[in-house]
């Protein structure tokens, strides 16, 4: 059932610019409201189908104790009778019982990916990547700094001591081929 909605979440969270994690996080919004209103009628659903089985176990009760005062009296035709509606009921009552622990395993797994949705969209609201683009995110900033020829946070050349410790600047081809392997290393390291 939420499968649509954790598709919405993966394909909202491609990039994380400022305009865009204003769209995204409507769009997750938009995938919460509908999760959340999904989880009511699974609910209203649980409680309906717990209604019913009250409602048959009620009626198993009272068709036994039927049976019961109708053998004490000696009346066989209705104790075959009580007989036949008790076994309907048990069968109803047993297959409620087993529809209603389905329906509870459902809503707490519906639960548990809402609260994953609600904590990946606070991430986004953040300012963070959602899970599984922090890989993605780091691999190019390691492409860029490799591109750049500095890792980030390295001096920029504006003068001072921090020029003396700066290493030799490296030619366009010799950046390229170092992102490449880098490129490639990550690539190997995380299965692609």
């Amino acid at each position: 059932m939420f499968d649509e909605f954790r598709d919405a979440f993966r394909s909202l969270s491609d990039r994380l610019d400022p305009d865009e994690r204003r769209r995204m996080t409507a769009g997750m919004r938009d995938a919460l409201v509908h999760a959340k209103m999904a989880l009511q009628d699974l609910r209203a659903t649980l409680a309906a189908t717990e209604t019913h089985l009250a409602t048959e176990q009620r009626e198993l009760d009272t068709v036994r104790r039927r049976q019961g005062y109708a053998a004490d009296i000696g009346d066989q035709e209705t104790v075959a009778i009580a007989e036949r509606f008790a076994t309907q009921h048990a069968e109803k009552v047993a297959l409620l019982e087993s529809k209603r622990m389905v329906q509870q395993q459902e809503l707490a797994m519906a639960e548990r990916e809402y609260e994953q949705m609600s904590a990946e969209l606070r991430r986004v609201q953040s300012g963070l990547a959602p899970d599984g683009i922090g890989v993605e995110a780091q691999a190019q900033r390691e492409v860029d700094e490799a591109l750049s020829g500095a890792p980030s946070g390295a001096p920029t050349g504006s003068g001072g001591m921090d020029d003396a410790v700066m290493p030799p600047r490296r030619t366009r081809a010799e950046r390229e081929a170092d992102a490449e392997a880098r490129l490639a290393d990550l690539k190997r390291r995380f299965g692609r």
